[in-house]
């Protein structure tokens, strides 16, 4: 049974089969996100740390770590990437204990960040494009790391699976040459948006279902690339990760975070409902408003989709007796009752 490991310093993660599905965290990314971009080039932190933090809570199996982040004083990713790289992922392996990827598309940033990383962290990626597989390859085997083998080459990203399953297939038949296990190859077999091509999914469930069947690897994919420019996004994204993991799929690079309401939101809430001759009872806060009215949370938590991933898991037996399934779906404990009922592990009293 294939099974790709990934460990911090204190904390392994199974990549397989047979194992819960592995939702690798993707929040720790500047691209497309301007006040994160701007926080790490003034040397800011605080979101890192945040998002870090949030993504473990809600469940994050591993945490992707980017540092593409392009800074108007040096727009030069070389000289700017490899230290940031090193510090964000100093900084998060000193805050979390789960495993880390390394994602990046410059090489020099690549081995910074495994240079910097505390056990085996996941490397976020290879290509079939021949300059991508003459460095990273040697990077995979010099740090015995696993990869994550993107199905595209130097053509671009081809709309036949056909085309991209033989991409895969040269990335792993290449990795092998340098003695790179199968286990160790992760691909990804690229998730189109459904909006733009009606057989992305059905492409995707064949693809994984191949890549499983004929390569024996693990697969992973950017989750919520299925739904892009879409509305109610959470909806097919709830409904493609189980049909993907029921395919073979075993991993996704995704958002397991379901963002605090913001404060203008709540705020047009409330006044759409004094608007309305509602007069609602001084004391509530903003956080019952938003559970009443169906606005979400104004804390971080997990999202929907890990709702579904938890779900299938159970019907898959990969969560045995549905103890996580439980555990997901308890109600938080109240301020001051969090130890009432519970044993701390003492022993019972005769």
């Amino acid at each position: 049974m294939t099974r790709t490991i990934v460990e911090s310093k204190t904390k392994t993660a199974i990549i397989g089969f047979d194992q819960p599905f592995c939702v690798i965290g993707e929040r720790i990314n500047p691209t497309g996100r301007k006040k994160l971009a701007a926080e790490l080039e003034a040397g800011d932190f605080s979101t890192v740390e945040k998002d870090a933090l949030a993504q473990v809570a809600a469940g994050a199996t591993v945490l992707d770590i980017n540092a593409g982040v392009v800074y108007n004083s040096n727009p030069n990713p070389n000289e700017t990437e490899p230290p940031l790289m090193t510090k964000m992922i100093q900084l998060v392996q000193g805050l979390v204990d789960v495993p880390l990827c390394i994602d990046s598309s410059v090489p020099a940033a690549l081995e910074a960040g495994l240079k910097a990383c505390e056990g085996r962290p996941l490397l976020n990626s290879v290509t079939g494009e021949e300059e991508r597989l003459e460095f990273v390859l040697p990077l995979v085997k010099k740090y015995n790391v696993p990869v994550v083998a993107i199905s595209n080459d130097d053509t671009g990203i081809s709309e036949d699976p056909d085309v991209r399953f033989a991409v895969a297939k040269k990335i792993v038949e290449r990795a092998a040459d340098f003695g790179i296990p199968a286990h160790d190859i992760v691909v990804d077999p690229l998730v189109m948006p459904v909006g733009a091509m009606g057989t992305a999914g059905l492409q995707v469930f064949t693809l994984v279902r191949r890549l499983r069947e004929e390569l024996g690897v693990n697969t992973t994919c950017g989750a919520s690339n299925i739904s892009f420019g879409l509305p109610n996004r959470h909806g097919i994204n709830n409904a493609f990760l189980p049909m993907a993991m029921g395919a073979g799929m075993t991993s996704a690079i995704m958002n397991p975070v379901a963002l605090p309401v913001p404060g203008s939101k709540i705020a047009e809430k409330r006044a759409e409902i004094e608007a309305a001759g509602i007069i609602l009872p001084p004391e509530m806060d903003d956080e019952t408003l938003c559970q009443m009215f169906g606005l979400g949370s104004t804390l971080s938590r997990p999202g929907q989709e890990m709702e579904a991933i938890r779900a299938a898991n159970f019907l898959t037996n990969n969560d045995p007796s549905g103890g996580e399934w439980i555990r997901f779906n308890r109600p938080p404990a109240k301020a001051g009752e969090e130890g009432r009922g519970r044993r701390a592990g003492g022993r019972r009293r005769g």
